[in-house]
């Protein structure tokens, strides 16, 4: 719960259950609106409501309200167990059930489908086998449908469900009439399939088609759309998994480790080499390289010591720290990052709202066509069989399921085939993002470089004994160290020698905060913190380091300097093509880094990139995100750390980079999963084409409705007809999105170049 002051509200996140359609979210959104002062938002995608309220009402009558709206609700975690409750959502998100329930439901609709649509096949008491396939469908597979449908009628509410369950009851019991009663159950009945209505030959008709129809069709389209939904909350549980579980605390010369919730500030505990920071806190003891980069971006591993603060989630790449905690649980930055993602997720509901209107009108209009109808019908002289014909026709032909599969089919064929061209998109607030987004805030590290220490030049001295020997001598004395620096370079020296082995070191020594020197083959050999070189070249390629924002490193063999090493984190080839394509496209590009200001600056240089941020925290990112908003722009978020979580998550757009950490991708809306920063420019034209398709299906379904249903209540169609003109419309949708599968970016764009 947050207090406003500024208004004196409070707002407060609900979780609420039984959602299913877009009419159930405007239906508890007006239910909370009706309490004074209240204003709610629903995510249907997340199955939540951010309600703003006067603070003299609490949390109990909200839960209240929802429920007498028809629908399950429960009060926010506490700070303490929000992590722990995404860690465990996977739960809740599993989708076995539906899936289970669609397979069943196919298996016995398929053979009641083709026996009533194809005459030639239906053989003697082919009525009755239809019969009893369709029973536990209209009942089991039909269930939800009817227990939904059931309690919105106590609550005087309508919705999908609702038509869902008439028509399928409507269809079914005719039909159970029509065999027991009106003459269709003779073992020799034949039922013929014609596309205009035929008068009655004294036979009830039967709609055990249509019975089957309804549920499997919708049953298909919310199983795609479970399967959209599943990984909502993927970011928060990725977030939880980054924080320690326990921590090892220091007190009166002994060690233990306890559950890091019983951590409080003030206590010492250790971190080993390798192991991650349990919380923020100070060095008291010890000196390492910590690496950063999770949690703030930084590329170049930091030194600290003693008074040195550091970060919840850092990596300790040295030797044992002894930390101080000076903030546990809701107060670390962690913690602070989790709630911005939460905050931002909770607000993407807002573009579905005139969606929701429509739905919350749709469904009584239909309702009342098909009652009207059937009046309609008895009032004209017409037989009990022609009106409830005509009305059934009517839930039948109104029932969603081309609506429902419109988007969701898109979006799979999208999705398969964006992830072979490195592009996976999440759903259709995504598409609309890539397609309208005026800015990218690009990270530097890990998406515009590679996100990783690497040698990018070495300078020998020209009378002295050669690049191959000095990097060969470095590589063999950095083998036994763990800073990251050291690493880059003993990994170089083997790439530079394959297949050859790097020779031992004797007499080893590490000297924190300015290097490492060993006894290489007889020679003294140190890898030191840039010193005051003594040759010229030495002293031109540290400029050349300083300039193009490097880490330079000077080798010395027996005491004199024989090459300078720059080490950083190099610029991924893809990226030039990448910005320029995206330039091309009407997007501007905006680099924002924690890292510091000259290798920003060195990165947007060779980019072209004009408007540069660095040392951005994840607060500051998330704010500079919400300044480009507030400017009119329509803002996507590249990165791939924890530290770009909360700007991801609060940009119209997030792009994630598939290389990076489960935090950024969880919390992004697009994932660019072979890494390549190139990839973004083909997925704003695949988004682009999956737009125009999906509002291609959106016309036809909508089109549909509007002819079909003027035609069933004037007669013209009857159910077994409206299911079918249902069924083909929904075989019409997929068909048209599965064109996507054969996609291709254009060439000519690809070929462009600056």
């Amino acid at each position: 719960m947050r207090v406003e002051p500024a208004t004196a509200l409070v707002t407060t996140d609900l979780t609420v259950g039984g959602m299913t359609c877009a009419a159930c979210v405007s239906r508890v959104e007006k239910k909370l609106g009706r309490l004074e002062g209240v204003t709610a938002t629903v995510n249907l995608a997340t199955g939540t409501a951010r309600v703003t309220h006067p603070a003299d009402i609490g949390t109990e009558l909200l839960v209240a309200t929802v429920e007498k709206a028809g629908y399950s609700a429960a009060p926010p975690e506490p700070p303490e167990n929000e992590q722990r409750a995404a860690a465990d959502g996977d739960a809740a998100e599993d989708i076995r059930p539906e899936r289970d329930r669609l397979v069943v439901t196919a298996l016995l609709s398929l053979p009641v489908l083709v026996l009533s649509m194809a005459p030639a096949l239906q053989f003697r008491n082919w009525q009755w086998l239809c019969f009893a396939l369709a029973a536990p469908v209209a009942v089991w597979s039909s269930w939800p449908f009817h227990v939904r449908a059931v309690r919105g009628l106590r609550h005087s509410t309508a919705t999908m469900d609702t038509l869902v369950s008439l028509g399928v009851l409507a269809s079914f019991a005719w039909s159970a009439y029509a065999l027991f009663l009106g003459g269709a159950g003779d073992p020799g009945m034949r039922m013929p399939f014609t596309l205009v209505p035929s008068a009655s030959d004294g036979v009830a008709h039967l709609y055990l088609e249509a019975a089957v129809a309804v549920p499997l069709f919708v049953l298909a389209g919310r199983f795609l759309e479970a399967r959209a939904r599943r990984g909502t909350g993927a970011a928060l549980r990725s977030l939880a998994h980054l924080a320690a579980k326990d921590v090892a605390v220091r007190e009166n010369g002994t060690e233990r480790r306890v559950p890091i919730a019983e951590l409080t500030a003030g206590q010492v505990f250790a971190v080993r080499p390798g192991e991650r920071v349990a919380t923020d806190g100070e060095v008291v003891e010890g000196s390492s390289a910590v690496d950063l980069s999770l949690v703030t971006g930084e590329s170049d591993p930091v030194e600290v010591g003693p008074g040195s603060a550091v970060v919840g989630g850092a990596v300790n790449a040295g030797g044992l720290l002894l930390v101080r905690a000076t903030a546990v649980g809701a107060d670390t930055q962690l913690a602070r990052i989790t709630r911005l993602v939460t905050d931002a997720q909770a607000g993407k509901a807002r573009a579905q709202r005139l969606a929701d209107t429509v739905a919350g009108v749709f469904v009584p209009v239909v309702l009342a066509l098909a009652v009207t109808t059937f009046g309609f019908w008895l009032g004209a002289g017409a037989d009990t069989q022609a009106a409830v014909t005509a009305c059934v026709a009517v839930l039948v032909v109104a029932c969603p399921c081309a609506l429902g599969l419109a988007t969701p089919t898109a979006l799979m064929a999208a999705t398969g085939r964006g992830a072979q061209l490195g592009v996976l998109v999440t759903g259709p607030q995504a598409l609309e993002g890539l397609q309208h987004v005026d800015a990218v805030v690009l990270d530097k590290t890990g998406t515009l470089t590679s996100g990783h220490m690497t040698v990018a030049a070495v300078t020998a001295v020209p009378d002295g004994l050669g690049r191959d020997a000095v990097v060969r001598l470095a590589g063999a004395v950095e083998q036994g160290s763990e800073h990251p620096l050291g690493r880059a370079v003993a990994a170089y020296a083997r790439r530079e020698q394959p297949g050859q082995l790097l020779p031992d070191v004797a007499d080893f020594e590490a000297m924190p905060g300015r290097g490492v020197r060993g006894r290489v083959e007889g020679h003294l050999v140190e890898v030191l913190a840039t010193d005051d070189g003594t040759h010229t070249a030495l002293a031109d390629a540290l400029t050349a380091a300083e300039t193009a924002a490097r880490t330079p490193v000077t080798v010395r063999v027996d005491g004199r300097a024989e090459a300078l090493i720059e080490i950083g984190d190099v610029v991924r080839p893809g990226s030039y093509r990448a910005v320029e394509r995206l330039r091309r496209l009407g997007v501007r590009p905006v680099l924002a880094t924690g890292d510091r200001e000259a290798p920003a600056r060195a990165v947007a240089a060779a980019l072209r990139i004009d408007e540069v941020h660095a040392r951005r925290t994840p607060e500051a990112k998330a704010e500079l995100v919400q300044d480009l908003r507030e400017r009119g722009l329509r803002v996507a978020v590249v990165g791939d750390g924890v530290n770009d979580a909360a700007a991801l998550a609060g940009a119209d757009l997030g792009i994630a980079m598939g290389t990076g950490t489960d935090v950024a991708i969880g919390a992004a809306d697009v994932t660019l999963v072979r890494g390549d920063i190139e990839a973004l420019a083909d997925a704003v034209l695949l988004a682009r084409r999956t737009l125009r398709t999906i509002r291609a299906n959106l016309v036809w379904a909508f089109g549909y409705n509007v002819v079909t249903v003027p035609l069933a209540m004037v007669g013209l169609l009857n159910p077994m007809l409206a299911a079918a003109a249902m069924s083909a419309s929904s075989v019409l949708v997929v068909a048209n999105s599965l064109r996507l599968r054969a996609w291709q970016p254009s060439s000519a764009t690809r070929r462009r170049t600056p």
